[in-house]
């Protein structure tokens, strides 16, 4: 498993607050058995209803890797799809105002940093991104420095999450995994496993 120091690419906005997770994946494609081909079901209903006006439909943001997000972002059910789908679309950060707590939890462990800023700076993010697509923004994990054009501000990510991300610790399945042998010896030591 890897580190993540930092994060850099073009961005996508996506402008509104309590963008909850039927809308990021809607319910209909959670019948999957894996997570294969989710992206192609981000933000569907939304860029339906809203032909060539949604972001994630816009040819301008083809290839962008930084989501820019308002607040609240992720809120509603638990589903681990949301954060699957943005990851498989090529999605590396998101930089918001705030998350959900389950969907920043469920981002962290797929390795997607979800970092937090005031709204005037994120307000001058997305209108620096919509109107010069082409800016390359520059996230720090360590620092969370945000810089993109002649913006720059400090975003912030809870402590646990960004030190097991700097120590490349943000996978537990992996984790669990790389120490496998550890994990059969303690499982043999329980007797609810033995059969008592």
């Amino acid at each position: 498993m890897s580190r993540i120091l930092s994060v850099a690419g073009r961005g996508i906005p996506l402008r509104g607050n309590d963008i909850d997770t039927d809308r990021i994946m809607p319910a209909r494609f959670l019948k999957v058995v894996s997570f294969e081909g989710l992206e192609h079901h981000l933000f569907e209903d939304d860029r339906r209803t809203n032909r060539g006006q949604h972001p994630f439909g816009d040819m301008r943001y083809n290839d962008a890797s930084i989501l820019v997000v308002n607040a609240n972002f992720g809120c509603g059910s638990s589903r681990e799809h949301a954060p699957q789908g943005i990851v498989r679309a090529g999605i590396k950060a998101v930089i918001g105002e705030s998350f959900s707590e389950i969907f920043l939890g469920n981002s962290s462990v797929l390795g997607l940093p979800c970092f937090s800023a005031d709204h005037a700076s994120i307000d001058k993010l997305q209108t620096l991104v919509e109107t010069t697509p082409d800016v390359t923004i520059e996230a720090s994990v360590e620092t969370g420095a945000i810089k993109a054009g002649a913006i720059s501000f400090t975003a912030s990510m809870p402590a646990s999450v960004r030190d097991a991300f700097l120590q490349g610790k943000w996978d537990p399945t992996m984790m669990l995994l790389d120490k496998f042998d550890d994990v059969r010896d303690v499982a043999g030591q329980l007797p609810y496993v033995t059969g008592f």
